[in-house]
């Protein structure tokens, strides 16, 4: 029984191992597959249901599963066609990183079955990654002094990719101090160092810029580049070196101080502090120099600290020296060149000569006055000065030589118009602006007697009342003359001359210093109306020279006479009988007083009017002409006899006056008493003594009449020889005319009686015509002469 149990048992644990067996040998069935990485997402990797020989109608029905080992699920089964497929896209790089072979592993289970499948998919590099640095700029730092065959250590690049993806060589931009020297370290990684194959100088160049660059195996193959920068570290080996062995620089003069000047600059090939330069002036440079410049020694600037003066120096010449702080310190050096440019900040200078401070007004054109010398201490333009007088004088520059000009006079001089000249000279340079001196020369002018004494009235009228006082002033003449000194002093004469066949001097007297004229004797316009002087001027000079005035010497009429009654004829006071017929009407012209007046103008016009009448009613008489005239008719009651004192008075202030006494007797028949006088003179003893005194009367009353006329008649033709003929006063005529047995007053005016003194004119009523001339001297002029008519065709002139 033991035993078959233990067959059993045996049997038993055959049968467990022959499934065991069968379910590895189901377990252990695997396929493998190979793919490129970076298939994009649903790329087909593989046939699982074909390569496993499976029906693909199982495949869904037994629920296949497919079981990975890594978090994010890359594969897929597709359960319809069997397909397995990339579910994402497959960065080989980095899912397996540097490692060779890259390899997805993978089951596949069946639900409720023990059947279980293995797969691998493997990835494949591809050559997607360019190698690169782990810095893109690799610094390195050199000696200039370090030998040839030194080698400074290079990071290697990284490429993700593997075998022949992978870097596989180096390269480094073409130049000639370096190169690339690879070699492999125990672990055979490939490093790369750089080689110097030249010696370095920083002078020349002081940093280099080398391209390195690394190339992996791939096809096509990728590189990737770094930058390599080499500064050549310095050593004190070079001098400093200015920019210019000489600078020339131009400088205006008069620069304000801290104007720069120019800038020194100093370069030194080493670096740090051996090319640190200090810049200061040579022990060649003086202190004035450095006194008028200052040289900054960090910047090298040069600037003005002085007044520069073109006209103390044009130029300077400066050693300016750089130093840099090596050690020992290297010296460079250099020369600045300054030359000035000239401003125009001197004026001209003018220097006068005075030849002569007084020139005589009769010097000919061409006399030299004066020496004048113009000079400008600046250059070119700036220095040309040209030089002219600023007013209209008639003097002149002419120049002699350059600087050099003479003054003389252009025109004759005429000292009475200018006596002295301020003559204003200018001298102006030609710059831009310019710059001008002004300077004055006086010139005085020195008299000639070349000007005759002027009168300020040459022609000139004197009105002297009548009766004056003997020895009064009664007029001065003056007298100028424009000369100088003795040839202006003036003294005054009398030219020989009559008056009234007698000597001037009987008359008047000439004070010879100041012209003042005295009367010697009371004047009687009555007798002298008018007469000329001549008197003259003479000056002191040598010769003499002198000049005349003439004076029209108007004597005024003074209202020194009473008027005189002509006509009618009258002794003691009293005139004859006139008769006046018993027929005489109104109007009746009976008689006409006739006056004189020896006076003139207003002192001869005369008024008439009644002063006493036996009947006030009977007569009036004229108050200019006077005419007596019957102011009625004739009455019988009228009394046979009447008287009238008639009063005549002249315009005068204050008045003259004259009277007169008519006696009228009125007869009933005039013509019948005149025959029967007729008839009777055959017999005498019928003459009666009234009418011889009427005969009388009459004749004398003609007679006296026509013989004052002639009287008055020639001693006017006699004035009129006497008075000058040039008087400017009007004159006023009328004419004396008989008509109808009457005396007519028809006044011809020339013009208006204007008489100014009382403001005046009258007009003469138109009754009797005769002619009246009226006195020139005086504004109130009237009557004065008695002269025949005229007729107005002639125009005849009292």
């Amino acid at each position: 029984m033991a035993d078959s149990q233990s067959n059993n048992a045996w049997k038993f644990m055959m049968m467990v191992f022959v499934v065991l067996i069968c379910a590895l040998y189901v377990v252990s069935a695997q396929i493998r597959y190979s793919v490129p990485e970076e298939m994009e997402q649903g790329a087909v990797i593989g046939n699982i249901a074909e390569d496993l020989g499976l029906n693909i109608a199982t495949l869904s029905g037994r629920k296949v599963r497919l079981v990975a080992d890594y978090t994010k699920r890359y594969l897929e089964v597709n359960l319809e066609n069997g397909l397995l497929l990339a579910n994402e896209r497959i960065d080989r790089d980095k899912l397996c990183g540097p490692i060779t072979t890259c390899v997805l592993s993978f089951q596949i289970v069946f639900e409720n079955s023990p059947e279980m499948y293995r797969g691998e998919v493997e990835i494949l590099d591809i050559n997607d990654n360019s190698p690169s640095f782990p810095e893109s700029v690799i610094l390195l730092r050199m000696a200039e002094t370090m030998a040839p065959g030194s080698s400074f250590p290079l990071e290697s690049a990284l490429d993700p990719d593997v075998g022949t993806n992978a870097v596989s060589d180096y390269n480094i931009s073409p130049n000639e101090h370096f190169c690339l020297k690879e070699k492999f370290v125990d672990d055979g990684t490939k490093i790369v160092q750089l080689l110097l194959e030249k010696p370095l100088d920083r002078e020349r160049q002081s940093s280099f810029q080398l391209m390195l660059t690394a190339t992996d195996g791939g096809n096509p193959p990728r590189s990737g580049t770094a930058r390599i920068l080499i500064t050549v570290l310095d050593s004190n080996d070079n001098a400093p070196t200015f920019a210019r062995e000489i600078y020339k620089v131009s400088l205006i003069e008069n620069s304000p101080r801290g104007t720069l000047v120019v800038s020194v600059h100093a370069t030194d090939l080493d670096e740090g502090s051996n090319a640190e330069v200090t810049y200061s002036f040579s022990n060649r440079v003086s202190q004035k120099m450095q006194e008028l410049f200052s040289l900054d020694p960090r910047t090298g600037e040069i600037r003005v600290q002085g007044i520069i003066d073109y006209e103390g120096a044009s130029s300077y010449s400066l050693d300016v020296q750089a130093a840099d702080n090596g050690s020992p310190a290297i010296i460079g050096h250099s020369k600045v060149l300054i030359k000035l440019i000239d401003v125009n900040d001197n004026a001209p200078e003018i220097k006068v000569t005075i030849i002569s401070s007084m020139v005589p007004e009769d010097a000919a054109p061409g006399t030299v006055a004066a020496l004048v010398n113009v000079n400008d201490r600046d250059s070119g333009n700036n220095g040309k000065v040209h030089c002219e007088i600023h007013k209209n004088v008639p003097f002149k520059l002419q120049s002699t030589k350059i600087g050099n000009y003479k003054l003389i006079t252009s025109d004759m001089l005429d000292r009475e118009n200018t006596p002295l000249y301020n003559i204003a000279i200018l001298a102006r340079d030609s710059a831009s602006p310019s710059l001008s001196t002004n300077t004055t020369i006086l010139i005085s002018v020195s008299d000639v007697n070349d000007n005759a004494p002027r009168f300020a009235r040459p022609m000139d009228t004197v009105y002297v009342t009548e009766n004056n006082s003997p020895g009064a002033s009664i007029f001065a003449v003056t007298a100028f003359d424009p000369d100088q000194d003795q040839n202006s002093y003036v003294t005054y004469s009398f030219i020989d001359n009559l008056i009234q066949v007698l000597p001037l001097s009987n008359y008047l007297n000439l004070n010879s210093m100041n012209g003042t004229i005295y009367a010697l004797r009371s004047f009687d316009y009555e007798r002298v109306k008018n007469f000329q002087i001549q008197v003259q001027a003479r000056d002191a000079g040598v010769p003499p020279l002198s000049s005349s005035a003439t004076l029209n010497v108007i004597i005024l009429d003074q209202n020194d006479n009473a008027p005189v009654i002509v006509s009618p004829s009258a002794q003691s006071g009293s005139a004859g009988v006139e008769v006046v017929p018993q027929s005489a009407g109104q109007g009746y012209l009976v008689t006409k007083i006739i006056a004189t007046d020896a006076d003139s103008g207003q002192n001869a016009r005369l008024l008439y009017q009644v002063l006493k009448a036996t009947d006030p009613s009977l007569f009036i008489v004229g108050l200019h002409s006077g005419e007596i005239r019957t102011a009625r008719g004739i009455l019988e009651q009228d009394s046979t006899t009447q008287s009238l004192v008639i009063l005549v008075k002249d315009n005068g202030q204050p008045s003259r006056s004259s009277t007169a006494t008519i006696h009228f007797s009125i007869l009933g028949n005039v013509t019948e008493i005149f025959s029967e006088s007729s008839n009777s003179v055959t017999n005498p003893e019928y003459v009666s003594d009234v009418n011889l005194y009427l005969i009388v009367i009459l004749g004398s009353t003609s007679f006296i009449f026509l013989a004052t006329i002639i009287l008055l008649i020639g001693i006017k033709c006699k004035q009129d020889r006497n008075s000058p003929e040039d008087y400017n006063s009007p004159s006023i005529c009328y004419g004396l005319d008989d008509s109808n047995n009457a005396f007519n007053q028809r006044p011809i005016l020339k013009e208006s009686l204007n008489y100014t003194g009382a403001g005046e004119i009258i007009h003469i009523p138109d009754t009797h015509h005769y002619s009246v001339c009226l006195s020139p001297e005086s504004a109130k002029s009237d009557f004065l002469f008695l002269k025949p008519y005229i007729p107005p065709m002639s125009q005849g002139q009292c």
